[in-house]
Formats: structure tokens, sequence, C-alpha cells
């Protein structure tokens, strides 16, 4: 068989490089004295400016008391990080306080910004806005000039992802969001009084909580898992990985290392790889082409980002197939990150079809001819399977999905697509058939609600539309699960409001 075709390409890497010293320059100071005293300030005006909007703040919620006694929750968040903390926040706004949010991850290790997202600063324009909820002195801009000043704030391109992570343990620390952290959900039940039994598991054992309302702002992973190839799965762990494992790099200097996929992910741990000092990483893609547009950057506009998911479903249907049959594009400063390593090579048309252990090394079977290769990274996304997920486990089979409800012209069709949950209008979990009502009162806000919203789960770009849309449909099934008892106190209300003399 001959030799698979190589395309190597290099980039402006001496730019790149004086990109990054000049990046570092702007944002590396420590916390002086006067930085501490600039982010205190902030900190007393935003929640300053909350107080001046709260109204109305009438509380309006009555705790129901939960099968062991206790007053129950009225809503269960499990995720503490960005979309989980906003929505709290939003809640809290509207006046709903009895929350509590939960994360399995250790305190400000939440979300991917310091795990697997190993580029070094975010893809999405600086004044993208989003946990904010649109209050200015909480956005990113103002906590970046307290931090840094205001001329690093003008001269910043991106936003760096370790400002990013502390930015939102600002913001949740501010507005007064708790998350009782290491903590996983492992189930969730129907429970008498229309409430819902979650167990939650700690260091100390298990523990159910019973709640009214159940969110899963579970990231990218949330409705099932991260996906490779069976035959990449079926290698030594120590050979393989996908790009949202725990990789150490610096066991990868001086080996070769092949990366399937050319998303922005696979690129960043391509980087990654070389940086560590891999003595080559070769980039596999499918495609005769990488793809270098990002669709993202088209809907991120207000009629899209907010009606889309108020579209009959062939219209919901045809812009996410097409949306995400694009996949994720990469933008300059990932590619030139790889490229400016001589190291680095890139295989158009080249997807695996198998691989076997040979000796201690890997053999890839490619289209255009095999590699030997140390290690395997796969960039290749994730995968919808509701009973992978130990939360949605008593459900999986219940679940309607978009197959389930909506059958496209044969020309769109996609079998991946079909998997993902099809949504309410208040983002919860439909029944596929009569019997499972409990579960519209899970919410699912992670990348599953992708096809039914577009981007809102896992999505910066879209957090300004989609978190109200959900604390809009959560506030509306409390109030409306209280009807009677709203009517019972209007027709007791009795408070004169001026006396006649």
């Amino acid at each position: 068989m001959s030799a698979a075709p190589e395309v190597v390409r290099e980039g402006p890497g001496a730019r790149e490089a004086l990109t990054a010293q000049a990046l570092d320059a702007l944002t590396a100071q420590a916390p002086d004295a006067l930085t501490a005293q600039a982010l205190d300030a902030l900190t007393a005006q935003a929640r300053e400016d909350l107080r001046r909007i709260a109204h109305p703040a009438m509380p309006w919620l009555t705790p129901r008391i939960g099968p062991d006694g206790a007053p129950a929750l009225d809503v269960l968040i499990v995720g503490g990080g960005q979309s989980g903390v906003a929505i709290a926040f939003g809640l809290k706004r509207a006046r709903v306080d009895n929350v509590l949010v939960v994360d399995r991850a250790p305190r400000d290790r939440e979300g991917p910004w310091l795990t697997y997202a190993r580029m070094p600063t975010l893809r999405s324009p600086k004044d993208y806005t989003g946990p904010d909820l649109d209050i200015p002195s909480l956005g990113y801009q103002a906590w970046h000039e307290a931090r840094y000043g205001a001329a690093s704030w003008q001269a910043l391109d991106l936003i760096r992802t370790a400002d990013w992570a502390a930015y939102l343990g600002w913001v949740r620390d501010t507005v007064g969001i708790t998350v009782q952290s290491e903590t996983e959900v492992v189930d969730i039940a129907p429970a008498a009084g229309g409430l819902l039994a979650v167990t939650l598991r700690e260091a100390g054992g298990e523990t159910v909580r019973f709640a009214r309302k159940v969110v899963l702002a579970t990231g990218q992973d949330g409705a099932g898992l991260w996906w490779m190839p069976d035959f990449v799965t079926a290698l030594p762990p120590h050979l393989r990985a996908h790009t949202a494992d725990a990789i150490d790099f610096p066991a990868l200097r001086g080996r070769r290392v092949a990366v399937l996929g050319a998303g922005a992910s696979a690129l960043d741990n391509a980087a990654s790889a070389l940086e560590a000092g891999a003595e080559e990483v070769v980039l596999f893609c499918r495609r005769a082409e990488p793809q270098v547009i990002q669709p993202y950057r088209w809907l991120t506009f207000t009629g899209f980002l907010r009606h889309l998911s108020e579209l009959p479903d062939e219209w919901r249907w045809r812009f996410m197939s097409r949306i995400l049959g694009l996949r994720e594009g990469f933008p300059q400063p990932t590619w030139d990150r790889c490229a400016r390593h001589t190291a680095f090579r890139l295989r158009t048309g080249s997807p695996w079809t198998g691989a076997r252990v040979v000796g201690e090394a890997v053999e890839i079977d490619t289209p255009t001819g095999p590699y030997m290769a140390d290690f395997l990274i796969c960039g290749t996304g994730v995968q919808m399977d509701f009973a992978r997920r130990p939360e949605l486990r008593r459900l999986a089979g219940q679940i309607a999905r978009w197959c389930d409800r909506y059958t496209p012209p044969l020309h769109e069709r996609d079998e991946r697509l079909g998997q993902f949950p099809y949504l309410g209008p208040d983002f919860a979990l439909q029944p596929r058939e009569p019997g499972a009502a409990w579960m519209t009162d899970i919410h699912m806000f992670n990348i599953a609600s992708t096809m039914s919203f577009g981007p809102s789960g896992s999505s910066i770009n879209a957090m300004t539309t989609a978190v109200p849309k959900l604390v809009h449909g959560l506030t509306r099934g409390l109030f409306v699960g209280d009807l009677d008892a709203h009517w019972a106190a209007l027709e007791a209300y009795d408070v004169p409001q001026a006396v006649l003399r």
C-alpha cells in the first residue's frame, strides 16, 4: 500500500508567539492592594445595582413538605459551572431562593475551563456577555478593568481562559450563589406530592433531597458520553484518550501522537502535545479540507437565539441539521498554535477505520494508508445515550427524542441528530409515551438542548437569551403548580392601603 499523502501547513508562528507574549503582559500582574480594592469596590457596586433593581421583591413561594417531613427544594440545579450559576442567579432575581446547586467537581474546578479546555484563550469575542444577565457591573469587562485596568481591556483581543474561570467564581460569590461541591447526582425518581426524589452521592455516602424542579446544567456530555470509535475504546487505556480526559502531556515528549478530528478541541490537544515536546503530531481529518467556518458566529443575533425554539419542527431541524452538520470550525490562532511547529502534520481525507496494538505502539488504518503512533487522542465529540448518565438511567428509555417526534425529508436525515431529546418550551424532558409525565419537571440545559433551542446550555453566546427563557419556564411551572394556593391567598387578602378618617 502506498504511503498516505501528508499536508504540511505552517502558520505565522512569530506573530502567534508575539500575540501570546502580549496577552501575558496584559494580564500577568499579581493582585496587589490597589487591585483588591478595585475588585472590592466593583463587588459593592454590583450588589448595590442589584438592590436597586430588585422589584418585584415580594416572596411568593412556600416550600412544599417532602415525604421525609422536611421542606422540599423549589429547584435543584445539577452543575455549578457558568450555566448553573447563571440559572441560580436568574431564579434569585425572580425571588426563587429555595434552590440548591450541586457539582461533582471541587470548588472552582467546575466546568471545562481549568480541566480539558486546553486553549489559552476563549474562542468567543471579548464583548460577548452572559453570566451577568445584563447587569453591566457584573460583566466580564467590568471585572477585567478592575483587575487589570482599562488600558488592558482596550488592548485585549481574546479573554484568557484562566481569567474567565476566575471571573465566573467572582460572579458566583458576588451574587451569593452557594455551590455544594464534590456532590454527584446518581438518580432522579418520582416521589409523592408531585416531587422528585434526587439521590446525591458525597464522600460521606448518599442522601435523598426532594425538589419540585430539577435542572440539568451538565455541560457537553450531560446527556450521554464522550465518544470514541469502538476500536479505539478497545485499546489499552495507556495508549489512548479523549480530548475531555485528563492527559499527561509531559509524558508524550519524544513520542508520536495521532489525533482524530479537526475541530478546535482536537487542535488544542494537538498543540498541547507539540508544546510538550512530542516527536510528531499528526491530525487526521475525514474531510477533504478542514472546516474553518464557524456557524455559531452567523447565528449570534437576537432573532435566532430568542425565537428558533418557537419555530415549527421542520424549520428547527433544517437550521440545526445544517449548523451541526458543518461541525465547529476553528479560529486562526488555534491553527497557528499547531502550524508553527515543524513536527505538526495534517492528513485530510483520512478517517480512522481500525486500530490495533503492535508492540508498544498502535497501528491505525485509514483509507490513505496505515500510520504508527505511540498515543492516540480522539476529538470526536459526544454521543447521546441517556442510559450512560446515572441521573437519567431510570427514565432513559422513556425520553422522547427528535426521531420520535419528527421525520425530516430524506436529504436532511441524520441519525445522530435524531437521538437528541425533544424538549418542551421550558427545556423540559418529554415522555416518549403517556405514563411518565413526572419527567416534565426535569429541565435539560446542556449540549442536548441544542436541537430544540439552538445554542443554549454550554454556549456563552446564547446565555443572555437562553437563561432568561429557562428561568421564565421554571417560574411559570412553579406558579401554575400553586394556583389553588395563590387563589386562596387572594381571597383571604385584606390588607388596607388607607384609613378613612
